[in-house]
């Protein structure tokens, strides 16, 4: 308790300082939410002059930032949307829902598939089935997100289609269908390009990471003693090999689940999924700031929260770590 008590201390300076940072940088990115205004010469300097004032724009950075974190700390409001005039908080709460299950279901999906192939492939090194999945992995690797989901919308919504009905095999927008919002199946289908698009690139990169530490553990003394003593096999690969081998994969998806959420922003504005990484598109083209702002601090957030989990499972998987 003590060393997580220790942590969250630390966390609470680090968010701070992230905050001022990312803050700063979006504010002082070229444009604006007045930017198409200020460029349109039949628009009076005024009316411009009183919307930086009615949306807080008028005053310094320190301040605005002031008002700003007031809100987070006192209020815990994020502020209010420039273009539909929400709550931030209200508006990433509807999304947050959406995001979580795409990347819960995709993470699931990453790891099914990629340990699986990764111990696999440590145990038969330069075997068939490790070349093929090395040769797979590497294409999983170099396909970008965005692609991947440009190709998967062309073959199984616009090539392929649903014998039965004659439309496409899979469908590519949203959700639901129209009308079909309690249809859990309906939901099922429209999870699968998403998922799939979202998850193959993570799934190679995890089952090389995975193959990799394997084979390193695999010639450790305590393996080769675990043999000596007569263990079977199966023990000595998951009990010995794989539980110490996936410490350092922890780290990895600690580091990358935050990352899991921003790849969801191509794979939400591609397949129009109503999550959080579209709302951050959303509010990018029109330098909505407060969704901007609120979109990245929970990132950040997510980021530190990622850590410490990972921290606090070393000691479960590892007993030599302690946390004194």
């Amino acid at each position: 308790m003590t060393y997580l008590f220790r942590r969250l201390l630390q966390a609470i300076p680090t968010l701070l300082i992230i905050s001022i940072a990312l803050f700063f940088l979006i504010r002082l990115t070229p444009g604006g939410p007045l930017a198409a205004l200020e460029r349109n010469p039949k628009v009076p300097k005024e009316i411009i002059a009183r919307m930086r004032e009615q949306l807080g724009l008028d005053k310094p950075l320190p301040v605005q930032y002031f008002y700003w974190m007031e809100g987070i700390l006192v209020r815990g409001d994020l502020g209010l949307s420039y273009k539909f005039r929400r709550p931030v908080t209200e508006m990433i709460a509807e999304r947050i829902p959406n995001t979580v299950s795409l990347v819960g279901i995709s993470f699931l999906v990453t790891l099914m598939v990629a340990i699986p192939i990764g111990v696999i492939s440590a145990r038969r090194p330069y075997s068939f089935f490790d070349y093929l999945a090395t040769t797979i992995s590497f294409i999983g690797q170099s396909v970008p997100v965005f692609w991947l989901g440009l190709l998967a919308i062309i073959i199984f919504y616009i090539s392929l289609q649903n014998p039965l009905t004659g439309k496409p095999l899979l469908p590519v927008g949203g959700m639901h269908t129209t009308g079909q919002e309690n249809n859990l199946l309906d939901t099922a289908v429209h999870f699968i390009l998403p998922v799939g698009t979202l998850s193959l690139a993570w799934a190679a990169w995890y089952s090389r990471f995975l193959r990799a530490s394997m084979l390193d553990v695999m010639h450790e003394d305590y393996i080769r003693t675990a043999r000596a003593k007569g263990l079977k096999e199966n023990l000595v690969v998951y009990r010995h090999g794989f539980r110490n081998a996936i410490i350092p994969l922890i780290t990895l998806i600690a580091m990358d689940m935050p990352s899991l959420f921003s790849g969801a922003l191509f794979t939400e504005t591609i397949f129009s999924w109503p999550g959080m990484g579209r709302l951050f598109w959303e509010a990018a083209k029109t330098r909505d700031y407060p969704v901007l702002l609120g979109v990245v601090i929970i990132n950040a957030g997510l980021i530190v929260v990622f850590n410490l989990i990972a921290d606090i499972l070393y000691g479960f998987l590892d007993p030599r770590v302690k946390y004194d």
